[in-house]
């Protein structure tokens, strides 16, 4: 098997954490066991469905984190996503996560347990439907099933919001609270009229369904400055063109994404995980595009989370 070489700089950095890293198992926040010196650091990364952007995006992080960094195991946790996540960093059963920005409380406090690495990319909420449906709009969905996302998803709060913008909130939508990969599921058999998913483009299980369904992406640029009024930091209008699913092109209402960590993890730790996140961005595009849309001066950009000293100290340290 070929092995990457990489130049002496980046082999110093390696062995600088190593040492850095080695004191990580001492600490009651970090997965680990004392007892056996050779134990790794486990550091859980909390993503989504198997097949939106949250958990191509981790995998790849995580195989990164594996490969470059001595003493950390990392592990993909799939969950219902951006909720989830938060909850579960809360929790300290994770030690990083991906969330909407829209999940995430409006004044986190001065000392927030959770706090940001990055913004990585935008979400686009997509609101699907069959070709032939009567759904073109979004009050169309007036009486009609619909999935508006799983228990514990971003998507679910954003969707909320959007029904209560549109008078569609309580009864006015037979609501189904299915993850992605039901809902397209369920769309298929005919079981729902219409499904939500906030997800960055392309979303994988949108574009294989659009494959072989005739699929329209309902336009819901309209609703962006309605959702602005009471979130006018969060909600933005943007488009989804026809190169990315083969249908109409349409605008929609988008939603920036963090990766978040944990508050009190070791500024060594997080400063190296901000670094390989930036210094990889065209391997973890590879793995999905919307990954490899980041960059150090838009990934500072984490209001209301203020971004965790660790990744400061690299954007500092890395800026030209």
């Amino acid at each position: 098997m070929t092995r990457t070489r990489y130049p002496a700089r980046a082999r110093w950095r390696g062995a600088r954490v190593a040492v850095a890293l080695s004191v990580l198992l001492a600490l009651p926040g970090l997965v680990g066991c004392r007892d056996d010196p050779g134990e790794p650091v486990v550091v859980r990364i909390a993503t989504g469905s198997p097949t939106a952007v949250y958990h191509a995006f981790g995998a790849s992080l995580a195989a990164i984190l594996n490969r470059e960094l001595p003493q950390v195991r990392a592990e993909v946790l799939v969950t219902a996503a951006s909720a989830e996540n938060v909850q579960l960093l809360n929790a300290g059963q994770a030690e990083l996560g991906f969330t909407q920005a829209d999940v995430l409380q409006a004044d986190p406090g001065p000392d927030p347990p959770v706090v940001a690495v990055a913004r990585v990319y935008d979400d686009l909420l997509h609101l699907v439907t069959t070709a032939d449906s009567p759904v073109r709009t979004l009050t169309d969905l007036r009486g009609r099933r619909v999935s508006v996302g799983a228990t514990g998803s971003g998507t679910k709060i954003t969707v909320d919001r959007l029904l209560t913008a549109a008078g569609l909130d309580g009864a006015q939508v037979r609501q189904e609270q299915l993850g992605l990969d039901d809902s397209v599921a369920a769309l298929r058999a005919g079981r729902i009229d219409a499904f939500f998913f906030s997800g960055g483009l392309p979303v994988r299980a949108v574009a294989q369904f659009a494959q072989d369904t005739p699929t329209r992406i309902v336009d819901l640029g309209d609703w962006t400055a309605p959702l602005r009024r009471g979130n006018p930091e969060v909600y933005v209008p943007r488009d989804i063109p026809h190169s990315v699913y083969g249908v109409d092109p349409v605008t929609t209402v988008a939603n920036p994404n963090y990766l978040v960590v944990r508050a009190n993890l070791p500024d060594s730790l997080v400063r190296e995980v901000t670094r390989l996140l930036m210094e990889r961005r065209s391997e973890l595009g590879a793995a999905h595009p919307a990954a490899g849309r980041m960059s150090p001066r838009s990934a500072i950009a984490t209001s209301p989370l203020p971004l965790h000293p660790g990744a400061v100290d690299y954007y500092r340290a890395s800026k030209p």
